[in-house]
């Protein structure tokens, strides 16, 4: 029998946009009903146990005043629950890992501890409920609404019905979309279609998209051996070369995004190349007491384990199992590789002092709990942001597009990694860049807003939308426009299209701590 539940509004996803956007629609009042299909909220920031990727100017302005109570919320529960170094605990701009990839470099678990204890008052209070291991089954629409989704227990296959006046997808892959008959793109665009520099030629390619990669977790105990048992795929993950890489794909060779390049790397720092080990390091040991720690740790999401052999979009669910497992297969292999093949500088093989950590990512087998995503089904939206907008070379006045509706800003390179259709990298200097609220606004559906990477960009634009920021900026924007609507009775498309409304919801948003534009600034 499938059960009832009700909300103001319901979140498809409780990933970084789903998370965000729940923050916003329970401060504003709101009855929340969110969905998860992990044993962890936050997405990139936790399940998929990705550091988060930023701009340059992150510690002074270019994001919303919730995420950086959450930046500054990760370096507090430091302090408040670690022994740390007094040098340690005086840094302001605290990076706990002393990673390379961001100035905020941390554990998984630090992060969902945060995450709670912003979303604290509302879950405790019942304004917010959290429904884990759930994921979307089926959506009733009626015209162009949604009246309820179904969702199904990934292990005891319970089934709710939820209903609410408005629904957000906010999962990592658009769920709700095929299911509510949301129209929407896959894949790479055509330069017939979009006029983009750099989008293919010829016909679009639905199923060419960034690849997925399983992230893991490591430490290091020099002449401690913690060699895995050899993965099933090792043999095949050993002799794998794609033809656009310099060498094997188990290597420390490799491509430069930027330039598709050859490139050498060294894993641990010392020898004058760029140390993959400290590249996403989480936890340094130097900023706690004396013994707190054995080791660094360290995130393991290299170009090695990136994994393009297959989409798991839009194919039957058999052969998306499939490409998961072999996903699975490389990072267990690339693993297994450092541990007993990879040239070290003295001349001999392997690192069998690498130790997976599976405490740290929260699951038996060490991988995270899901994989990285960075290329989600989009919707037909009102408005869809192209490369012309955002890319520095298209820009010849050194400023992206200004968008009327703005209701965020992000910044990072347009970098896509590489594809299904095993294309190489993209990696293209854009300009800081705003968020247009038609871009969350489906072309037809009325009650359903994007949340996530799902949003009105292109697989061009996505490169530089789909970072830990941006999505936040994107699902707190979606959680205050859907409450604002509300609040008013209206749909999204009437506080897009009127503008007096717009102007009072733009004017809520930047009470809210929401930056709506950029001073100027440059390329990055």
């Amino acid at each position: 029998m499938i059960r009832e539940m009700q909300a103001d509004i319901v979140i498809l996803g409780g990933g970084t946009g789903g998370t965000a956007a729940a923050l916003a629609a329970a401060k504003s009042g709101k009855t929340v009903i969110m969905t998860e299909e992990t044993i962890w909220i936050g997405g990139q920031l936790t399940s998929q146990a990705v550091p988060p990727d930023e701009h340059p100017w992150i510690e002074s302005f270019g994001c919303t005043r919730s995420y950086r109570q959450f930046r500054e919320g990760v370096r507090q529960y430091y302090r408040d629950f670690f022994p740390m170094t007094p040098k340690a605990r005086a840094n302001m701009q605290l990076n706990p890992g002393s990673g390379i990839v961001s100035r905020l470099c941390h554990e998984p678990r630090t992060a969902l501890a945060v995450l709670h204890q912003m979303l604290a008052p509302y879950i405790h209070s019942g304004r917010l409920k959290i429904l884990y291991q759930y994921a979307v089954e089926s959506a009733d629409v009626s015209g162009d609404r949604v009246n309820s989704v179904t969702v199904r227990h990934l292990e005891t296959q319970d089934q709710i019905a939820l209903h609410a006046p408005y629904f957000v997808d906010a999962t990592e892959l658009g769920d709700l979309l095929p299911l509510a008959g949301i129209e929407y793109v896959t894949g790479a665009e055509s330069k017939s279609q979009t006029g983009e520099p750099h989008a293919v030629e010829g016909d679009s390619l639905p199923q060419d998209m960034q690849g997925i990669t399983y992230c893991f977790a490591v430490d290091y105990l020099e002449g401690e051996d913690h060699t895995i048992e050899k993965p099933a795929l090792y043999d095949f993950w050993r002799e794998y070369k794609p033809e656009f890489w310099p060498d094997k794909l188990l290597s420390l060779s490799a491509i430069k995004p930027s330039t598709n390049e050859p490139i050498e790397y060294e894993i641990f720092p010392g020898h004058g190349k760029f140390p993959l080990y400290q590249y996403r390091q989480i936890l340094d040991p130097k900023h706690f007491a004396e013994g707190t720690f054995e080791s660094s740790v360290s995130l393991v999401n290299w170009p090695q384990n990136d994994y393009w052999l297959g989409s798991i979009i839009d194919i039957p669910k058999e052969e998306a199992d499939h490409h998961l497992y072999e996903a699975k297969q490389l990072s267990f292999s690339l693993l297994y590789w450092l541990q007993t093949e990879a040239p070290r500088p003295d001349g001999g093989q392997g690192y069998p002092g690498l130790r997976l950590r599976p405490d740290v990512v929260g699951t038996e087998d060490g991988m995270a709990m899901y994989p990285y995503i960075r290329e989600s089904r989009r919707i037909q939206a009102e408005f869809t942001v192209l490369e012309q907008h955002v890319a520095t070379e298209s820009r010849p006045d050194g400023v992206a597009e200004t968008f009327h509706d703005s209701v965020g800003i992000g910044c990072y390179r347009i970098d896509l990694h590489p594809s299904t259709g095993e294309r190489p990298y993209i990696d293209i200097s854009s300009l800081p860049f705003q968020i247009p609220l038609g871009s969350l606004i489906p072309k037809r559906m009325k009650n359903v807003l994007a949340a996530s990477k799902n949003i009105g960009v292109t697989h061009i634009t996505n490169g530089c939308y789909r970072l830990h920021p941006v999505e936040w900026n994107i699902g707190e924007a979606a959680g205050y426009c859907v409450s604002y609507c509300l609040d008013h009775d209206i749909l999204p498309t009437d506080v897009r299209n009127n503008e007096d409304r717009l102007t009072s919801f733009q004017q809520k948003l930047v009470n809210e701590g929401i930056e709506l534009a950029w001073p100027e600034l440059r390329p990055v």
